[in-house]
């Protein structure tokens, strides 16, 4: 098979095409072609070295969580799931090695759901890290139908998710984001706030009693300002912000989990929730992929296509 491989910790430069063995497919996994793979920042993370503290990645390493495609082989006990079967999935392994940017991928069942028919093979690719980010964020918050939630980052990949999951929820959302962002924000149900100094005093004028929830999706301090703003102090999630627990917050480490992307795929089905999708590449483009998505200022998701991908929308 066809895939992104690094041989070395560094930057987009490592990154090469190359021929790789066809994955191996355990009793309680499925082998998947894939037809698309979402790109997150955790990915050019991973590759030059910042989670080395944390997992064991090893060499030749190809990046990538993210897939939509289908099922082509099954394990011995993978009774969820048939040949042909379409499925999305955010396959994180105990170690990092085999990843999503490749022709195949062999994915335990406990990372996958199927895919809402709803969305197309990039959308759906787009969908499971960052959905699976902002819905779980969203739990350990424990926001509920008529509360107030601030939404930090909110057009990006993961905030524009969260944005339309707390909508869905019955939810009021105040997101920040870019001035050019906000029509887009309006979009999807939130009502858009600017970020930067004063974000503090703008929200309390959009919020005169304070907020319910807050949750943090770009770091920055972010955490601090939002405590300003909360009812209850305790009541926020950071993605970025290793110092939210000693504030009483919360730190999310997205987990995989099969009935959380079902309930994502669920609300998909139900036009309650879309992927919006920046950008595309093909496969070989992973460089210039990662090179757009270390520049911060993507709104939506960016997904590389394998395979059939571009012909099925």
């Amino acid at each position: 098979m066809k895939a992104i491989i690094a041989n070395s910790y560094g930057g987009p430069e490592v990154l090469t095409l190359a021929d790789r063995p066809d994955p191996k497919v355990g009793p309680d996994s499925v082998l998947v072609r894939v037809r698309a793979a979402g790109v997150n920042p955790v990915d050019w993370k991973v590759v030059a070295g910042a989670l080395d503290p944390m997992m064991d990645v090893h060499f030749p390493l190809i990046p990538g969580w993210d897939v939509a495609g289908v099922v082509v082989a099954v394990g011995a006990d993978a009774t969820e799931f048939a040949v042909g079967d379409e499925v999305i999935g955010y396959v994180r392994k105990d170690a990092v090695q085999h990843g999503t940017y490749a022709e195949l991928v062999a994915a335990p069942v406990r990372t996958l759901a199927r895919r809402p028919a709803a969305l197309g093979w990039q959308q759906a690719a787009g969908l499971p890290l960052a959905g699976l980010t902002a819905y779980q964020s969203i739990r350990r918050v424990g926001l509920r139908h008529g509360e107030t939630v601030l939404i930090h980052a909110a057009s990006g990949g993961v905030g524009s998710l969260a944005v339309q999951i707390a909508v869905a929820e019955g939810a009021r959302v105040i997101g920040t984001a870019g001035e050019r962002n906000h029509p887009f924000l309006r979009s999807l149900g939130a009502e858009p706030v600017a970020y930067g100094p004063g974000l503090a005093e703008r929200v309390r004028e959009m919020a005169p009693d304070g907020v319910d929830v807050a949750l943090d999706f770009v770091g920055g301090g972010v955490v601090a300002v939002s405590q300003e703003v909360l009812k209850d102090r305790s009541r926020v999630a950071s993605i970025a912000d290793g110092e939210v627990t000693a504030r009483g917050g919360h730190l999310v480490w997205v987990r995989p989990d099969s009935a959380d992307l079902t309930a994502l795929a669920t609300l998909a089905d139900a036009g309650r929730l879309t992927v919006p999708v920046e950008a595309t590449f093909p496969l070989s483009g992973a460089a210039d992929a990662f090179r757009l998505s270390q520049g911060g200022h993507v709104r939506g998701k960016i997904v590389l296509e394998v395979g059939e991908a571009g012909e099925a929308g």
